[in-house]
């Protein structure tokens, strides 16, 4: 049986490797959709590759070349938010949903609310919106597969036992490139360097947010939202060989971790088995030749990010999507050079402070995320236009 796919984020570094498992599996999978952000001639490449019906593009100014690419294919085309609900919503037995960012929260609710089972790549859905995904999903019996390595790791080691004897969860971090940093050092770094992640090939983005340990916050919001387990029975641990994704330990005492090399297409076939191990080509992990796993504690003075997304999840309300938004804007600084590396952290401090001082409930709706995402957005933009070059010297600001 033939099972359709539709990729939202087709052209990102999971979006790629989804393509890589469907044409391992072309008797396996049909896809119907892919969608990407900006990149015309490889989405274009995308949909002929794999002889997609529809492709959606978010740019809107990006359409016209979307179209002319795919032009005699046969391959309908669409640009900006309506093509990509129109993807999210096309029948498919599997939604990807890997589009980076808050961007990708619209899309993937659309997915959610067609009935559609998600493969869930986009960890700031369930961070922005986690409460009113999680009850809609819920209410409307939609299957959510978590295709991160880390959930998708601890989802695996679920299966050792029954969920009311879990104890507590363990994430994994590989410490990204400034394990080993002195704070003053990381003060200077570039983003290239920031970018330069020892284990995953990825975007900037995700990138920058791996060498903050932003990104394990993010997933220690994302795993209380799939799992239902509350801050002070989720923790991180670093271990720089990223072999081992996730760890369930048990009331017993017992712990069960799931090991793989650090390959993205391993999740993804999980998820797109649906409980059916597909056959990968590849390498396989060898433990006599990597010969140790080390593990070691989050030094939390040099990461203060980890500390600020646990506490926003602690504090609950609206102050998850507050932080999202605030690091999404504060990375895209950095990224152009305005704002230091070690400045990341205090625009999202500023912010979180600023987002308390609201009251904001969490979110009810996509809708109401998406507001408070965008003033928080419009809150940290202006506070760097203020002082783009040193954020964390000024007045805290509650207005």
């Amino acid at each position: 049986m033939t099972r359709t796919v539709t990729i939202l984020g087709a052209t990102g570094s999971v979006g790629r490797s989804t393509l890589d498992v469907v044409a391992q599996h072309r008797d396996r999978f049909r896809v119907v959709a892919v969608a990407g952000g900006s990149d015309a001639a490889a989405l274009a490449c995308c949909a002929k590759a794999v002889g997609a019906a529809f492709a959606a593009i978010a740019d809107p100014g990006a359409g016209e070349l979307l179209r002319d690419a795919l032009a005699g294919t046969g391959i309908a085309s669409g640009a900006g938010a309506a093509a990509l609900r129109e993807a999210a919503e096309r029948e498919a037995d599997i939604v990807v949903a890997a589009i980076s960012g808050a961007a990708g929260l619209g899309p993937t609710y659309a997915a959610l609310t067609a009935g559609r089972t998600i493969a869930l790549a986009n960890k700031e859905t369930l961070v922005c919106a986690g409460e009113a995904f999680m009850r809609d999903a819920r209410r409307l019996g939609a299957q959510i597969l978590p295709m991160d390595s880390e959930h998708n790791a601890l989802l695996q080691a679920l299966a050792a036992g029954r969920a009311g004897d879990v104890e507590s969860m363990v994430l994994t971090a590989s410490g990204g490139p400034f394990r080993t940093w002195p704070r003053e050092r990381m003060a200077h770094a570039t983003p290239e360097e920031a970018a330069a992640h020892p284990t995953y090939a990825m975007g900037m983005k995700i990138n920058v947010d791996s060498a903050s340990l932003m990104n394990k916050g993010l997933e220690l919001i994302e795993a209380h939202h799939l799992f239902g387990l509350a801050d002070d029975r989720l923790d991180v641990v670093v271990h720089p060989q990223s072999i081992v994704h996730g760890l369930v330990r048990w009331r017993d005492g017992g712990l069960t971790a799931a090991l793989s090399l650090p390959d993205m297409r391993i999740p993804i076939a999980h998820c797109l088995g649906l409980g059916e191990r597909l056959a990968l080509a590849g390498d396989r992990l060898d433990l006599a030749r990597i010969g140790a796993l080390t593990f070691e504690p989050v030094d939390a003075t040099r990461f203060p990010c980890l500390g600020l997304a646990r506490a926003a999840l602690r504090a609950g309300g609206a102050l998850p999507t507050v932080l999202n938004a605030a690091n999404e804007v504060a990375v895209a600084a950095f990224l152009q050079r305005r704002i230091g590396f070690l400045d990341i952290s205090a625009v999202v401090e500023e912010a979180c402070l600023w987002g308390a001082s609201k009251g904001w409930p969490a979110p009810s709706s996509i809708e109401e995320a998406l507001a408070i995402d965008s003033e928080t957005r419009r809150r940290t933009a202006e506070w760097l236009r203020q002082a783009p070059l040193s954020p964390p010297h000024r007045d805290r600001r509650s207005a």
